[in-house]
C-alpha cells in the first residue's frame, strides 16, 4: 500500500513539473509583452515631461478670422513620421468685398442692417490635403512646438443673392439687384436678413492653395491648442460679382489668424 501512495505522490510531482516546463514559454511571453508596454508608456511619459509631439494621429478644429471674412475647417492628420504629418481637410468660409460698408437699417438697432450695393453673399466649402511639417518641439512641457503647413484642393464657391427691404407705392417688399436695379440702389431701407435667397444658390468651381505656420502650446501631449497665422489663395472659373456696379474678380488671396484645438492619439 505504501508503494502505491510513493508512486502515486511522484507521479503528481512529475506532472506538476512538467505542467510548469509547459507553460513557461507562454508565461516568458506575457512577461515580455508586459515589459514592451511599460518600455514604451515610459518612453511616452519622458516625451511629453520633455515636450516632444509623439503621436499616430491628431483631430483638430480651427476657427478663423481672414482678412476678407471669417470661417472654420475641420482637420484629421496621421503621423507618417515624427516630423511629418498627412492633413485631410474641410473648411467652411464666407469672402467679403472690402467696398462694403454695413449700415444701420430702417429697422434701428434691432433691424436689420444694409450693406449698401451689396447684390451676393460668398460662400465656399473646400476640401482639402496637404501636409505638416514640425520645425522644433516645445523644448519642455510648458513650450511651444513649431509647425509649417501646406495644403490644396477643391474650392466649391456659392453665390447667394442679397436681398434688401425696399416702400414702393407705400408696399414693403424684398427685391434682389436683378428684380429692379434702380430700386435696389436708390430705395433700399434696410437688409432682409440671412434666411432669403437660399433657394437661389448659384455654384462656382475653383481650386486653392494655402499655407501656414502653427504655434502650439498646449501642455500636455494628446491635446491640440494652437494659434495659426497663414495665406491663401483662391481661384474660380469666373469673375464673382458681389457688389453692384463692379464685375467682381477671379482670384482672391487672404490672410488669416486662427486658434485650433482638437485633440492626438
Amino acid at each position: 500500500m505504501k508503494k502505491y501512495i510513493l508512486a502515486s505522490i511522484l507521479l503528481i510531482l512529475a506532472a506538476t513539473i512538467n505542467a510548469q516546463n509547459t507553460s513557461s514559454p507562454t508565461s516568458d511571453k506575457k512577461a515580455e509583452k508586459r515589459k514592451e508596454k511599460q518600455q514604451r508608456l515610459s518612453s511616452l511619459t519622458k516625451q511629453e515631461e520633455e515636450g516632444v509631439l509623439s503621436y499616430r494621429k491628431q483631430s483638430a478644429f480651427g476657427l478663423q478670422l481672414r482678412t476678407n471674412g471669417y470661417g472654420f475647417f475641420y482637420e484629421l492628420g496621421r503621423a507618417r513620421t515624427p516630423r511629418f504629418t498627412n492633413i485631410y481637410s474641410i473648411e467652411f468660409t464666407e469672402i467679403k468685398d472690402p467696398k462694403e460698408d454695413k449700415q444701420s437699417g430702417s429697422g434701428g438697432f434691432l433691424g436689420n442692417p444694409l450693406i449698401y450695393g451689396k447684390i451676393n453673399n460668398f460662400y465656399q466649402a473646400k476640401l482639402g490635403f496637404g501636409q505638416q511639417y514640425l520645425f522644433g518641439n516645445k523644448g519642455n512641457k510648458n513650450g511651444i512646438a513649431v509647425m509649417g503647413l501646406y495644403q490644396a484642393g477643391l474650392a466649391f464657391g456659392f453665390l447667394k443673392p442679397y436681398y434688401v427691404r425696399i416702400y414702393d407705392n407705400n408696399v414693403e417688399r424684398d427685391i434682389k439687384y436683378d428684380d429692379d436695379n434702380n430700386l435696389f440702389l436708390e430705395q433700399a431701407q434696410s437688409g432682409s436678413g440671412l434666411s432669403k435667397g437660399w433657394n437661389e444658390l448659384k455654384f462656382e468651381p475653383g481650386v486653392f492653395v494655402k499655407g501656414a505656420l502653427r504655434f502650439d502650446f498646449g501642455r500636455f501631449n494628446e491635446q491640440v491648442q494652437a494659434i495659426q497665422i497663414g495665406l491663401s489663395l483662391e481661384a474660380y472659373n469666373k469673375k464673382i460679382p458681389i457688389m453692384a456696379l463692379n464685375e467682381g474678380d477671379r482670384l482672391f488671396v487672404q490672410g488669416h489668424l486662427a486658434f485650433v484645438f482638437g485633440r492626438r492619439k
